[in-house]
């Protein structure tokens, strides 16, 4: 396939994650040395900052704050929640962009995010593909939820699910510092899959973690809830912790945050609820049926920007990922996401490999936890759960230190002017 000579720009998406800015460092350093293209783009809060012709000339930062990027948390160019139309019934920011690409000739378009970040990379690959203008579009993946279709896992669910165990063993000590008794209910994010909520069992897996996990994947049920409540706390003296998806609901399907909070009715650009508050709820309810102290705890922005407990491999992974993205698009894929494939080396140990798959596969399709995965209760993880997160979470990543302070990167973002 002849060479595609032009320029590439990359975008972030979606909400932010521990390591989406090492996936950015993998794509930005890796294109800045390739030799097909010419100038590497950063867009300004996603595809918003395309449309607005906001965006900055990455060959301009230092290479060091590149590196930093790897263990500084969170969009480092911006993140955005937009949602593009159909083009076949309103094809202006289609046609805007098209502009754009011609513009500035970008031949290389590289998009960071999740299910509706794919979506949005899906729709602008298939529009430049009708309108005939020759651009390399690729996904480069990431979500905390781990709900990605077609790949192994994501990048960012390594470190969250690295924090939210160890924060789930800390709670375990301290609310059984008292010889009182002790209710703690752990809210953790997840609306449709409990990818994250069961990285609880990981706490449970060393003897220091909730007594019980309820998840999006099973259907809840109060009463149930209140009885296997009830049960756990005599038997334990008065301690329990619990641990909840955000998104759990009921069989009416509707959200248990939505008992005790407006929350629920709100709709953010993509339809999806506002959720948030469950714990609450529920620490409230056992609070009344046990007649103990109930304390609730929202990990909330905790567990997606705790870059001081990343994982090691995740960090990696994500670069790497960055980096293949730019690979494959210069070889001539596109219209493809970058997945994660398990396998195992010589040894038996585990390792990543990195394989494309179709963005019409994994655009708006959700992966949820396997049943046979959760017990058979509803109420905990198996040992197959267990097997497939530990991996994950291998490796300590931090960033420097500066005075006791974590050095994060500081871009210069030097914003490119018409040409």
């Amino acid at each position: 396939m002849a060479q595609l000579v032009g320029n590439a720009i990359f975008g972030q998406s979606g909400g932010p994650t521990s390591v989406i800015n090492a996936s950015a460092a993998g794509v930005i350093t890796e294109a800045l040395k390739t030799g097909c293209i010419n100038k590497v783009y950063g867009a300004a809060h996603g595809i918003r900052g395309i449309l607005e012709e906001k965006f900055y000339d990455m060959s301009m930062e230092d290479p060091r704050e590149l590196e930093l990027l790897k263990t500084t948390p969170s969009s480092a160019l911006g993140s955005v929640r937009y949602k593009l139309a159909d083009p076949d019934k309103d094809p202006t920011d289609y046609n805007k962009l098209l502009e754009v690409f011609k513009k500035y000739n970008i031949r290389y378009f590289f998009y960071n995010g999740g299910n509706d970040s794919m979506d949005t990379c899906n729709k602008v690959s298939k529009f430049m593909q009708k309108a005939g203008y020759e651009c390399r579009v690729i996904g480069v993946p990431k979500t905390i939820d781990n709900d990605l279709y077609a790949t192994d896992h994501c990048p960012g669910y390594g470190s969250a699910a690295k924090y939210v165990a160890t924060a789930t063993m800390e709670v375990y000590h301290d609310a059984r510092v008292y010889d009182t008794p002790m209710v703690c209910v752990l809210e953790v994010m997840g609306r449709n899959a409990g990818w994250l909520t069961a990285a609880t069992a990981l706490a449970a897996y060393k003897g220091e973690g909730p007594d019980l996990i309820y998840l999006p994947e099973i259907v809840f049920d109060m009463d149930k809830f209140i009885a296997d409540c009830k049960k756990v706390y005599e038997k334990n003296n008065g301690k329990l912790i619990v641990a909840v998806s955000e998104g759990i609901r009921d069989k009416d399907g509707r959200y248990v945050s939505e008992y005790g909070s407006d929350l629920a009715k709100e709709k953010d650009s993509f339809g999806h609820a506002q959720l948030g508050g469950v714990g609450q709820v529920l620490a409230s309810v056992l609070k009344k049926e046990l007649k103990c102290k109930a304390r609730a705890i929202e990990f909330s922005l905790l567990q997606r920007c705790a870059a001081h407990c990343a994982s090691a491999t995740d960090v990696e992974e994500a670069f790497t990922a960055g980096q293949k993205a730019v690979q494959f698009a210069v070889e001539g894929a596109t219209d493809c996401m970058v997945a994660y494939e398990r396998t195992t080396d010589a040894n038996g140990n585990y390792k990543c490999n990195y394989v494309l798959v179709n963005l019409s596969e994994v655009a708006n399709t959700e992966k949820k936890i396997p049943r046979e995965w959760i017990n058979e209760d509803g109420t905990g993880l198996t040992q197959a759960f267990i097997d497939y997160a530990l991996p994950l979470i291998q490796g300590d990543s931090r960033p420097p230190m500066e005075d006791g302070l974590p050095r994060f990167a500081k871009l210069k973002k030097v914003l490119v002017k018409a040409e």
